[in-house]
């Protein structure tokens, strides 16, 4: 009864877990080989931005106002300021991300967007994050990923105990299991 529920256990979720394995090898070929080179960005527009900051006003601050005054609420990051006080505040996004550079000796402001690439797209998703965003749909990509590590490792540890169940394939099973241990051990220790 235990084996069956296993079994059937182990089936399901390989299904459940198709389009991650898809997303994740695809996106992790991409990464190896380089594929698609750097990111390309395209003006979207330039504008005089109105809004005036208090000296010392930090700038996850500042990013936050400018998107929202945007309407590009969302996840991102912020680098600067630079040497010469501008601001480059990164929205991020799995279709569209954009790259908003804000002075606000000026006040000006320049939105580029991310010209598409379905290799940058792989590259997005693979390196998505979750939990360091506050908002609900960067927190439910982190959930679904955990779900899907435990997801694996059960699909890893039913697997072990289907093949020692099936004892004609113990021999062949040891062995796979022996060459892909000392495979990962090789490249773990030596890189």
């Amino acid at each position: 009864m235990f084996s069956k529920f296993v079994r059937r256990t182990h089936m399901y979720l390989a299904l459940f877990l198709t389009p991650w394995m898809l997303g994740y090898a695809l996106s992790t070929i991409v990464m190896n080989h380089n594929v698609g080179g750097p990111q390309t960005f395209v003006k979207e527009r330039e504008q005089h931005s109105s809004t005036v900051f208090e000296p010392g006003t930090p700038p996850k601050q500042i990013g936050e106002q400018i998107l929202s005054d945007q309407h590009l609420d969302g996840a991102f990051s912020v680098q600067g300021p630079r040497p010469d006080g501008t601001l480059v505040i990164n929205r991020q996004d799995l279709l569209a991300p954009r790259r908003i550079t804000f002075n606000p000796a000026t006040g000006s402001l320049i939105v580029e967007r991310v010209e598409p690439k379905p290799s940058q797209l792989l590259n997005r998703f693979h390196h998505r994050r979750g939990f360091q965003q506050p908002y609900a749909a960067d927190q439910a990509m982190g959930w679904s990923v955990d779900l899907v590590i435990a997801a694996m490792v059960f699909w890893a540890l039913s697997g072990l105990w289907m093949w020692w169940e099936m004892r004609a394939t113990r021999l062949w099973g040891l062995a796979a299991a022996v060459f892909g241990i000392g495979i990962f051990a090789f490249f773990a220790l030596t890189i």
